[in-house]
């Protein structure tokens, strides 16, 4: 590698024009650079090009040849032979042999059957046989295996030969890149109400209506690739190119993703290239009989609280597998982009554990980060985004803050579009947990939903999937799980506890959505306050499925009060797709976070005005706020609304008009009432 500081960053300057702290750590930058440029410069010249590269699906695995015969590579760089075995030859092991290549690399052909047809019939039940150094012969699953299952209560998957005649055609587009992004995180599996592993057609009929319904124009899919273990909630990979078949089969994917599409909703799917299962008879660990092949070997290819196994990210059949992954969900199954899970994990030797991250920029260019994987992931983005520049969408879950994470390659970025912003949920709990909302101290929670890297793009969210998992409590359990059971009917007498917990959870979505990024997440059910955590069922619960489901019952009940939360939910997004606030983030200016009348006040956009009156009991009449812009308001969104089982405290038809008193370090101000536990949304009319 070249003298660091001479190898050149096209658009470095940019970087540095948005951080002029970087500059510090400008050698580093260069560097790391440095060392995407020289892997793609190899991949280049050994391959022929990225894109022939990152298309190894089209050659490993299993295929069906022209002429209907079978054509099976594989890269075991530790075994001593492979072999092929079946339903289709009556499990004999030695029958089919593979020859061995160069590099580790495994080929079999089997010819065609005499009347012309494949010697391996679609549906067909296969395994690889690995002879290993030891002598042993052990069953293996593919690594390019493309459809999995398994039998009712037998605990290790097989591989199936999925061929089908007919491909299943998709009748709509990819769509184009949303402005302002509203992600829907959602699993099939736990789609249903009733207490089962919900399906993929389930899903495409009673699902995705109520996301096009309530206004998202993303869904987040979790837990697709395959996963032996259910209740890992898809986190301990054993079959990466595989969709699960829990839910159904890969059209039946195909066809919800074709279906969302037709609604105009882009789907990510949440990947998982951090880490994979230490499963070995139908996982990835020890496929070749060693301890390395796909992983680092020793120490380092473990992680010791994740229990799971670590890619060597400089071995190049890895990243073939690897950036093949990701082309494959693309091609094969359209899917928009992303999620890239364990992001921090990733970044780090120490995998960000124990670390709390401080800020100071040596804790990101120093000797702890993980250069390896820091490539993959520059490569990877740099791939996605040339090859699907009209669609692509990737999000790092990064907790420690990375700089330059989400600017582009060439400015010496890691290229990313958006970074979760994980630290708002968690601040959100804390206060919930900690502390009753009389003490909140506004002036936190104004610096936590803002505390961002405004160059860089965030996912606002006030809960995901992980505080929805057992051990931890939804928004709405934390706020009312005394009386959720007896008190969330019509009919029942009045709850101080529910009308209280009704009122913040609109107020913590809305300031969160309002406040708190460039894009916006919600994880399924809880935009109508599920009450219940999600506890997949295992040995530890008897194999229960009764916190394995969403109740969309509660929110269809029109005598229970889920249905406020839900109609909230919608106008929220609905007012965002009017005037598309998260798409220019760095307008806002909060004028007023007054801790004793417990008054929040920001503007986003030229034309919105966000007022927060968190005090539980007082109510302000003429409180006077101040105004960016003069004119004339109206309300457009009202947390007190009986729409959303609010008190109807505000007239919808008052109209707001401006003075030319400056107040609050704004040009203009004007006088509003605003109720305890309220928040309302002003828009400027001319």
């Amino acid at each position: 590698m070249a003298d660091s500081s001479k190898i050149e960053v096209p658009y470095i300057d940019s970087l540095f024009k948005a951080d002029g702290y970087l500059t510090t750590h400008e050698n580093e930058i260069r560097r790391r650079y440095g060392c995407f440029k020289d892997l793609l410069s190899r991949i280049d010249s050994n391959e022929g090009s990225l894109e022939k590269f990152t298309r190894g699906y089209e050659s490993f695995g299993i295929h069906r040849t022209s002429d209907n015969g079978i054509y099976m590579k594989e890269w075991a760089p530790g075994a001593e032979g492979i072999s092929l075995r079946g339903d289709f030859n009556g499990w004999n092991q030695m029958q089919y042999k593979f020859t061995k290549g160069d590099f580790g690399k495994w080929e079999l052909k089997i010819p065609p059957k005499e009347d012309g047809s494949c010697p391996i019939p679609h549906g067909s039940k296969i395994k690889l046989v690995m002879h290993t150094k030891s002598g042993k012969l052990e069953d293996r699953l593919s690594p390019w295996a493309k459809f999995v299952t398994r039998e009712e209560k037998v605990p290790v998957y097989d591989q199936i030969f999925w061929d089908p005649k007919e491909r299943y055609q998709f009748k709509n587009p990819h769509p184009k890149k949303p402005t302002s992004l509203r992600i829907y995180e959602c699993h099939v599996g736990i789609a249903s109400w009733q207490g089962k592993v919900a399906t993929y057609p389930e899903f495409t009929r009673d699902v995705l209506p109520k996301i096009a319904y309530l206004g998202y124009n993303c869904i987040q899919l979790m837990a697709v690739m395959e996963h032996a273990y259910y209740a890992s909630f898809g986190y301990q990979i054993t079959s990466f190119f595989a969709a699960s078949s829990r839910y159904g089969t890969p059209d039946e994917l195909k066809e919800l993703i074709d279906t969302a599409h037709g609604m105009g909703i882009t789907v990510l799917l949440d990947v998982v290239h951090s880490h994979a299962s230490k499963n070995v008879v139908d996982g990835l660990n020890q496929f070749d009989g060693t301890d390395a092949c796909y992983f680092h070997g020793g120490g380092r290819g473990f992680h010791d609280l994740w229990d799971s196994r670590l890619f060597n990210y400089t071995e190049w059949e890895v990243l073939r597998f690897l950036l093949s992954n990701l082309r494959w969900w693309v091609e094969e199954y359209h899917f928009d982009g992303f999620r890239f899970d364990g992001v921090t994990s990733m970044l780090y030797h120490s995998h960000g554990i124990g670390h709390g991250f401080s800020g100071d920029y040596n804790e990101y260019f120093g000797l702890n980060t993980d250069t390896e994987s820091l490539t993959y992931l520059t490569l990877s983005n740099h791939m996605l985004h040339t090859f699907y520049p009209d669609f692509m969408i990737t999000i790092a879950e990064d907790v420690s803050g990375m700089p330059a994470m989400c600017r582009i390659v060439d400015e010496g970025g890691q290229g990313f579009d958006y970074r979760l912003a994980m630290s708002i949920p968690d601040m959100w709990i804390k206060n919930l947990k900690e502390k009753s909302d009389d003490d909140w101290d506004l002036e936190n929670i104004c610096h936590i939903l803002t505390n961002r890297r405004y160059t860089e793009k965030c996912i606002a969210y006030a809960e995901s999937h992980d505080q929805a998992l057992v051990g931890d409590k939804t928004l709405a359990f934390w706020l009312m799980d005394k009386e959720m059971y007896t008190h969330m009917s019509e009919l029942s007498p009045p709850s101080l506890v529910v009308d209280r917990g009704i009122a913040l959870h609109k107020m913590i979505r809305l300031i969160t959505m309002g406040l708190g990024g460039e894009g916006y997440l919600n994880f399924i059910g809880n935009e109508f306050g599920h009450p219940e955590w999600l506890d997949f069922p295992r040995i530890g619960n008897q194999e229960s499925f009764h916190y394995c489901r969403r109740q969309w019952n509660l929110v269809d009940d029109k005598m229970l009060k889920y249905k406020y939360l839900y109609a909230f939910d919608r106008d929220m997004q609905h007012l965002e797709a009017a005037f598309g606030w998260l798409a220019q983030g760095s307008q806002q200016y909060i004028s007023r976070k007054h801790g004793g009348d417990k008054v929040i006040v920001f503007e986003r956009v030229e034309k919105l005005v966000f007022i927060f009156n968190f005090h539980p009991n007082k109510s302000y009449t003429d409180y006077k706020i101040g105004v960016g812009y003069p004119g004339r308001y109206k309300m457009v969104l009202d947390t007190d609304s009986e729409t959303y089982g609010g008190h109807k405290r505000l007239d919808p038809n008052v109209e707001y008009f401006t003075n030319n008193e400056s107040w609050d370090n704004r040009y203009h101000s004007m006088m509003v009432y605003i109720p305890c536990r309220t928040a309302i949304v002003l828009a400027k009319q001319d």
